[in-house]
């Protein structure tokens, strides 16, 4: 099966997932600059959230990109990680709502966590498909960003007791890493490119 239907579908699920999160942002009645001092943590949640929601988004295309079809476990696996994709306005919502309070900012870690390990299971259902020999495979290499990620979030949720503070450096750390898209897809794809034009 080709890519097509799972690309747009996943992208019809994020799209409408970003669209709900600006939907959670209620404009004040008041016209002053203080009267938006309240918004500022649902604010900045929206933040982190579009831009997490944007990185997988950006990764996501990189992957289909490298795969040449899809099967049913490949299909499951793309439904995981929509479904912790679209639990981020939830998330998002409860931790502005809340400033910050401990319980919201670990349920918005284990959303992130969710995403997370969800990509990487996307990944291996792909590259157990198409074998070893996959651009995805070659591409990949070693996974140490993915692991330090999910050590962060993991961080992140055992500290939203301690300090919801340090668990939202931790969740925003993560962002930071992945905010270029993985470039190791791209390089993999041009250097095949370049060896399929070589005479």
């Amino acid at each position: 099966m080709k890519t097509t239907r799972l690309e747009a579908f996943s992208d019809g699920v994020i799209a409408i997932a970003i669209t709900i999160m600006v939907l959670e942002l209620k404009a004040p009645a008041e016209d002053s600059l203080e009267s938006l001092r309240p918004l500022i943590p649902t604010f900045a949640a929206n933040v982190l959230s579009f831009i997490n929601i944007g990185i997988y988004w950006n990764n996501h295309h990189h992957l289909m990109h490298a795969t040449r079809s899809v099967d049913g476990r490949i299909l499951w696996a793309n439904m995981h990680l929509l479904f912790w994709l679209s639990l981020m306005p939830f998330t998002t919502a409860w931790v502005g709502k809340t400033d910050l309070a401990p319980m919201p900012t670990a349920a918005y870690g284990v959303d992130l966590l969710g995403c997370a390990v969800s990509f990487v299971i996307l990944e291996m259902s792909i590259v157990a498909h198409e074998g070893p020999t996959s651009h995805l495979k070659q591409a990949l290499g070693t996974t140490h960003k993915e692991m330090l990620s999910l050590a962060l979030y993991l961080f992140g949720i055992g500290l939203a007791w301690v300090s919801t503070w340090i668990s939202a450096v931790c969740y925003a750390v993560v962002a930071a890493l992945w905010f270029v898209p993985d470039p190791r897809i791209e390089r993999h794809l041009r250097r095949h490119a370049a060896d399929d034009i070589t005479p």
